[in-house]
């Protein structure tokens, strides 16, 4: 009985989850039927299983979500991301729109840009670029995720992307884990999604399909906003807050910040942090594990200083500065407690007793560690459409007996903290994930007509560069 509760809380979750229905209740709901049909007393799960769950993801990584969330806005409010990807397709020109339009999603997504900020940006200038090139529309999702939502969040070595970060606690790792791996990731991501957004493109040449005209912007409506919080770290209601400058920076200016947030992520995360002296933080009354923080603090330290070089150098421009700021802030809170309930949720699960059937069973996947690893990432992943969520939710329950297998097997934590991040970031992007749900919305497409390209772009590739990451590492372990 308690396996039959677990599998119905995460089937009922999942189902109303994808029909819109808040998190916030459908998490502890689905949490208490599973406690009951196993037995388990309802109450003490909610109020300690679950609520610590829920709590220990928000203390650990609500300031992650409030820096991203304030960075992203005021990144919007200046105009350093129209600046940007308006630099980018002007100088590749029409004749090279598809490489403009992943260039320039790649670029601010890798800065530490949220991707439902970028959306609002890219979606417009993406369209003006297939109107002039007559490229059907149906193909702008599949072009924007393969830049803003596939090797950038999970494979180039440095992003401070949410999905790069929450790894780095349970294995001792920072955001450059493992970079000759990620590079060669993100690569293989690359040269398959431009092949196949160039076979798409001639396809539908030689059917054709031209670009029809439709530059209304969609309104973001209640549905999609719950699905979308549940997928990234910004809530899109908070981007109609603030204001936008009337007129965007320079480009230098506008790139300043975000190779900011990489050279102060590198400098604190493998320079200047590993040689502090923080002994004292390891005894009474602070007990930390500081190897397990100095990659969470670099990216804090980066996000920090890259806000205050973006205020400094566009000053004139934010003349609703409080307001950004606030709206940045404000947008965090949503997304934060929406995946942290999903960790409670996770809690519970765990708590049962009927957990260690799973468990067991994820564990002895033919392979090794890395295999079960690759496979424990993907389904929960799948399941939740959530790459964050999914990734907490396995790591809370089996983190430990990742690293102490990884000790055992003399296998690199850098390769663990790759290995799930990458593989987190491919079956999340099924039907019902948020992110793909909001691209399609704002950019007024199907997915019966833009889904299929999508698979091949933001899944597809990133499978094949998993697989590629997963046979090299087994081979020569982590460079």
């Amino acid at each position: 009985m308690g396996l039959l509760g677990i599998l119905v809380g995460l089937a009922l979750l999942m189902w109303f989850a994808y029909r819109g229905w808040s998190v916030l209740l459908l998490s502890p709901a689905a949490a208490l039927l599973a406690a009951l049909i196993s037995g388990e007393p309802l109450l003490a799960h909610w109020t300690q299983t679950f609520m610590s769950g829920t709590a220990g993801f928000v203390a650990r990584w609500f300031p992650l979500f409030l820096l991203g969330g304030i960075f992203g806005k005021l990144m919007d409010d200046s105009g350093s991301i129209t600046s940007i990807a308006r630099f980018l397709t002007e100088r590749l020109g029409v004749r090279r729109t598809m490489l403009s339009v992943v260039l320039a999603s790649a670029v601010v997504t890798y800065g530490g840009v949220s991707v439902f900020v970028a959306f609002f940006v890219l979606v417009p200038m993406t369209r003006e670029m297939f109107k002039a090139a007559n490229i059907p529309a149906r193909l702008m999702p599949a072009a924007i995720g393969l830049g803003a939502f596939t090797f950038t969040m999970s494979a180039l070595p440095g992003t401070p992307s949410t999905n790069n970060a929450i790894p780095m606690p349970y294995f001792g790792t920072t955001t450059f884990a493992a970079p000759g791996l990620g590079i060669i990731a993100s690569i293989v991501t690359f040269i398959f999604g431009m092949w196949w957004l160039a076979r798409a493109e001639a396809a539908a040449r030689k059917a054709g399909e031209v670009y029809v005209e439709d530059s209304e912007m969609p309104a973001i409506d209640e549905k999609v906003r719950e699905q979308a919080t549940l997928s990234g770290d910004f809530d899109p209601a908070e981007l109609s807050h603030g204001h936008r400058a009337d007129r965007y920076p320079p480009f230098i200016f506008a790139l300043l910040p975000l190779i900011v947030v990489i050279v102060v992520n590198f400098m604190m995360a493998l320079v200047i942090l590993p040689r502090i002296d923080f002994s004292f933080l390891t005894v009474a009354p602070w007990n930390l594990d500081v190897g397990g923080l100095i990659g969470v603090w670099s990216v804090l330290i980066a996000l920090a200083a890259a806000i205050l070089t973006l205020i400094a150098v566009n000053f004139q421009r934010l003349t609703a500065l409080r307001e950004s700021l606030d709206a940045g802030a404000n947008s965090s809170v949503l997304p934060i407690l929406t995946v942290a309930s999903l960790v409670g949720f996770g809690a519970v699960v765990a708590a049962m007793p009927a957990f260690t059937i799973v468990r067991d069973a994820v564990l002895q996947i033919p392979g090794g560690p890395l295999a079960s690893l690759v496979v424990a990432m993907n389904v929960l992943a799948g399941l939740t459409g959530t790459a964050s969520g999914g990734m907490a939710i396995a790591l809370n329950a089996l983190g430990s007996e990742y690293m102490r297998l990884a000790l055992e097997h003399g296998i690199d934590p850098a390769l663990m903290h790759r290995l799930t991040v990458i593989s987190a970031g491919t079956l999340d992007a099924l039907p019902h994930n948020g992110t793909v749900l909001l691209l399609l919305q704002i950019s007024k497409q199907t997915h019966a007509d833009s889904y299929f390209d999508m698979v091949m772009t933001v899944i597809v590739s990133v499978i094949i560069s998993l697989v590629v990451v997963l046979v090299l590492g087994s081979m020569f372990g982590s460079f």
